[in-house]
């Protein structure tokens, strides 16, 4: 059996010139992709959805691209690396995931909407305050997103440029926000739908290629690679590490009562999270027709999929050859796992590869997040709530492209604030907020016609407060070693993901609202418009505001 190579922590992880010098090659080549598809960007649905012009093929492999982040990548490698069993279970709640948004909402969403969510809760509703609302949702999620984002362009670089002070490490975040930005302002929805087609590939392609050479060096026997990564683990120096059983449940989410309920809450939150994650449903936008929806997202499921098995071959065989102490002991903890897995199989070459395409994962990702953000708050909170449906396109392009700056900073400083967590926790946070501020309402929009205002305005920002509110009283903030804020304890509620809590609670709030408010039936001639439309897509490509 393959034992651990032991190094010092210190060591330099690769050739930080040579990882370096990847990476600009990678942005060299998307910019003048993105440069070369912004010529084509006359209107806002060009900017804000790529014209519809995107195959289900293509926008599947975009999707894949969007929500393969450098949580699912660096994050869930780590966990696995680390806790083993427990860090898979994030691997099968992200994919189990998709059933949700295929069998649920993608088409319909696609037919009801134009540009953004709000579309479509703000359809057959009171548009201004509904639109108002799902907008505010909607930059609540893609900040959290944002976060994780940012905090793993701080761990990924700390460890291949050898930046160790927080200071360089802050200075590298912020480089990324302006690459960032640059992408979104200059190519709009059709130039971040090529980066993320260009980064899917090469980042399952990257991945492909180390699990193969890991199972080589376990002679193709995967039962091999488990036991050396369970022997690994059992000689690490850390006796909480080694005392942990990483072919079962319970390493991480074991023990007291409150820990198996964190682990229901954390999957509850994955599971319904994506369909709620607004720069997921902006995807199916992009794409002709419905058909081509439900394709896009047939594809992006079998890409994830398959990724998603990659990652736990990657975590085991980190486990395996590089050991659980190398990997805790290195600048970003367990993210660091994939990287110095790569260095360890290929050398300065494979390491420089598989950096650069975490990079562009997060550059893509980010990408992603901005523009949706910011044509929520240009489409939705500029031009219907405060324009009142009266701004032309583009006056609402050009108020996009501000916004996505503005976002661009916020996300710099949040993601230096936030720098050293582990990425794949912070994602489950976001997508905790996706689930209860976002999907209750969806789902009633779609699916119940009795539903009105009042009950997605109670839902939405119900949701909205009590994640936000359950999140920062909790133990991923403060009390802990491993809180944002370690050396305070303000800790009041136990679990560290809410969304056992506050997914119920924001659908409750949803029919109690409906319920409560019997003299608003809405409008009977936009249920029915609304219903033919979610059904066959005919009049999507219309404005919808009324």
């Amino acid at each position: 059996m393959n034992t651990p190579v032991t190094h010092l922590a210190a060591d330099t992880v690769g050739n930080p010139i040579a990882n370096i010098s990847i990476f600009a090659a990678f942005v060299a080549i998307t910019m003048f992709v993105v440069i070369r598809a912004s010529r084509n960007n006359k209107s806002a649905a060009d900017f804000f959805t790529g014209g519809r012009s995107f195959t289900g093929p293509q926008n599947g492999v975009a999707i894949a691209g969007d929500y393969l982040s450098a949580a699912s990548f660096l994050g869930i490698a780590g966990a696995i690396a680390v806790y083993g069993y427990d860090g898979f279970l994030y691997s099968i709640g992200f994919l189990v995931a998709w059933l949700v948004a295929l069998l649920l909402v993608a088409e319909l969403l696609r037919n009801t909407g134009k540009f953004t969510m709000a579309d479509v809760l703000s359809f057959r509703l009171k548009e201004r305050p509904v639109r108002l609302a799902a907008a505010i949702s909607t930059l609540a999620v893609s900040l959290f997103y944002l976060l994780a984002q940012m905090a793993g362009a701080g761990g990924l670089v700390a460890l291949l440029l050898d930046i160790e002070d927080r200071t360089g490490q802050s200075i590298v975040i912020a480089v990324v926000g302006v690459l960032m930005i640059v992408y979104v302002l200059v190519g709009g929805m059709k130039g971040t739908t090529w980066v993320q087609i260009i980064k899917a590939v090469l980042l399952i392609a990257g991945a492909a290629l180390m699990t193969a050479i890991v199972l080589v060096k376990f002679g193709m026997n995967f039962s091999d690679l488990l036991g050396s990564a369970q022997e690994a683990i059992g000689g690490s120096s850390d006796e909480a590490v080694a005392a942990r059983d990483v072919l079962a449940p319970g390493a991480q989410y074991g023990g007291s009562t409150t820990s198996k309920i964190n682990f229901i809450s954390l999957g509850i939150a994955l599971v319904l999270g994506t369909a709620g994650l607004p720069h997921v449903l902006m995807r199916f936008y992009t794409v002709p027709t419905a058909k081509e929806a439900r394709r896009s997202v047939v594809w992006a499921i079998a890409l994830i999929g398959a990724f998603y098995l990659f990652t736990l071959v990657l975590g085991y065989g980190a486990a395996a050859i590089v050991g659980p102490d190398r990997i805790l002991s290195a600048a970003g903890k367990e993210n660091a796992a994939a990287p110095l897995l790569a260095f360890e199989l290929g050398g300065v070459v494979l390491l420089g590869i598989i950096s650069a395409v975490a990079f562009a994962t997060i550059l893509a990702v980010v990408a992603g997040l901005t523009i949706t953000a910011s044509a929520s708050f240009a489409h939705d909170i500029y031009g219907s709530v405060i324009k009142r449906g009266k701004a032309t396109e583009a006056q609402q392009v050009k108020v996009s492209r501000m916004a996505a700056v503005t976002l661009g900073v916020l996300g710099i400083v949040l993601g230096i604030l936030a720098n050293g967590q582990n990425i794949a926790f912070l994602v489950a946070l976001a997508f905790a907020i996706a689930a209860s501020a976002n999907l209750p309402t969806i789902i009633y929009s779609l699916y119940w016609k009795r539903f009105n205002t009042r009950g997605a305005l109670w839902s939405i920002y119900g949701g909205l407060t009590a994640t936000i509110a359950l999140i920062i009283f909790s133990p991923a903030v403060s009390g802990g070693p491993k809180s944002m804020i370690p050396d305070a304890d303000f800790a009041y509620f136990p679990l560290a993901n809410p969304g056992i809590v506050s997914i119920p609670l924001a659908f409750a709030l949803g029919i109690i609202g409906t319920l409560t408010s019997p003299s608003d039936k809405g409008d009977p001639a936009r249920n029915a418009e609304m219903e033919v439309r979610s059904l066959t897509g005919l009049g999507a490509e219309k404005a919808v505001s009324h």
